[in-house]
């Protein structure tokens, strides 16, 4: 009996996924050719939507790949692995997506709030995985930098709120350095 070692790799995630309670695509991330065409990914969400959106478990085996997930309200997230991939892996992704989205939207994990932050769910999950390699596991640093991120908003686009807040912090950083050279 020949046993087939598998290599090591840094690609563990294959999709992040999150469905509203009809099943119907919110967020698809797909990282690798295992589904290329927008048919097949969406054929694939409504088999798993299908499979998964009436047990309590958190694990699934589903066309050959490992799949874990979470439902919350009116959102299924979903974190997708090959066949041999580590659940606890996938699942730290999973939780680490799901805690930061909760820190994000002040609790408020639910499809209006998530469609009114599209935004923060695109930098969260670039923060958390890149290009199927899981990058951060802990959510306050994934909340962390996904609000330094959204701080580089242009200047024009910036609020009066935000410029005058920009302005102080500049005559503060002034003052401060006007204050050590005198001292000198």
């Amino acid at each position: 009996m020949d046993t087939v070692m598998l290599e090591p790799s840094l690609y563990t995630v294959k999709a992040v996924l999150i469905l509203d309670n009809d099943g119907e695509r919110l967020y698809a991330k797909y990282y690798d050719d295992t589904y290329p065409s927008v048919k097949e990914q969406k054929a694939f969400e409504k088999n798993i939507f299908s499979k998964t959106h009436r047990t309590d478990s958190e694990i699934a085996l589903l066309e050959g790949l490992t799949v874990v997930y979470k439902s919350n309200i009116d959102l299924f997230f979903y974190v997708v692995g090959s066949s041999h991939e580590n659940e606890l892996m996938l699942m730290a992704v999973l939780n680490c997506l799901f805690d930061s989205l909760s820190q994000m939207l002040r609790k408020n994990v639910e499809r209006r709030a998530l469609l009114e932050n599209m935004e923060g769910l695109f930098l969260a999950v670039d923060e958390i995985v890149d290009g199927g390699v899981i990058l951060e596991s802990d959510p306050q640093q994934v909340v962390h930098r996904v609000a330094l991120r959204g701080e580089d908003v242009p200047y024009s686009e910036q609020t009066v709120t935000q410029k005058a807040s920009f302005l102080l912090q500049v005559l503060q950083s002034a003052k401060e350095q006007i204050k050590w050279s005198l001292l000198r």
